[in-house]
């Protein structure tokens, strides 16, 4: 990865803006088993993974459009787009760490074979933007188990590993669903359906490949705004869900 020191310390930039560090909580009466805080407010934060691609100035017009802010988890698979990751963060949206590589089988090996891949994503953002972010989203959230398969129990190690390191990850408590094949009428449906959350973190993807989910974004938008829902960029005043470790 280089020499450059700062990419491997995250999140000092944005503290003057975000003076209050993220706390955890526990909601009895969530319908999930994550934990997370919500600050009474109706907020939803739309999280874009998998980009930059040649979607993500499509979403970013689109967000521009409605007064709309959003969260993008980055990877390393279109460097010709990387230029997409300055262009988000300049327009007011948060960035954050998804994966270099994406690849499960290599991601997660090991610990250090983690770490390794997001020091690689960190130096993509860092060359971006100046600074490596402290957020980050593991690939299929903390809660997935097709890690398992190359190494058991690496989730248990990396939820408390991650943190150590000045990281703070971010899974999702709503999904548009579009991580499979969908309808831009399925994306709407799914997305819509959380009207009853005070803090919405929606799971949604700008890769090249989301066409439908760019389509359906203004509609989702539309639902919200109607329903006094304020569309904000992660920071670390935001609500942090974490699913249950099943690895």
């Amino acid at each position: 990865m280089g020499n450059d020191n700062a990419a491997k310390t995250p999140g000092a930039p944005d503290a003057p803006n975000d003076p209050r560090a993220a706390q955890l909580a526990v909601d009895p009466n969530a319908q999930t088993e994550w934990n997370y805080k919500n600050n009474g407010e109706k907020i939803v934060y739309l999280t874009f993974d998998d980009g930059p691609s040649k979607n993500t100035q499509r979403v970013l017009d689109i967000l521009d459009q409605y007064g709309a802010k959003a969260t993008f988890f980055v990877v390393g698979h279109d460097p010709d787009h990387y230029d997409m990751i300055k262009k988000a963060y300049d327009d007011g949206n948060t960035i954050g760490l998804h994966s270099f590589t994406h690849d499960y089988a290599q991601v997660y090996s090991s610990e250090d074979a983690y770490f390794d891949d997001l020091d690689q994503i960190a130096q993509v953002v860092s060359d971006q933007i100046g600074y490596v972010p402290y957020l980050v989203r593991f690939p299929g959230g903390s809660s997935n188990t097709i890690s398992e398969k190359y190494c058991s129990g690496i989730m248990d190690v990396l939820v408390n590993d991650v943190p150590a390191r000045g990281y703070q990850y971010y899974d999702w408590n709503a999904s548009s669903g579009d991580g499979a094949t969908c309808s831009t009428d399925q994306v709407i449906q799914n997305s819509c359906a959380y009207d009853n959350y005070p803090n919405i973190i929606l799971l949604c993807h700008d890769a090249a490949t989301k066409d439908t989910t760019v389509e359906a974004l203004p509609k989702i938008i539309e639902h919200y705004q109607a329903l006094g829902y304020q569309f904000q960029a992660i920071d670390r005043t935001t609500m942090v869900p974490h699913h249950k470790v099943a690895n």
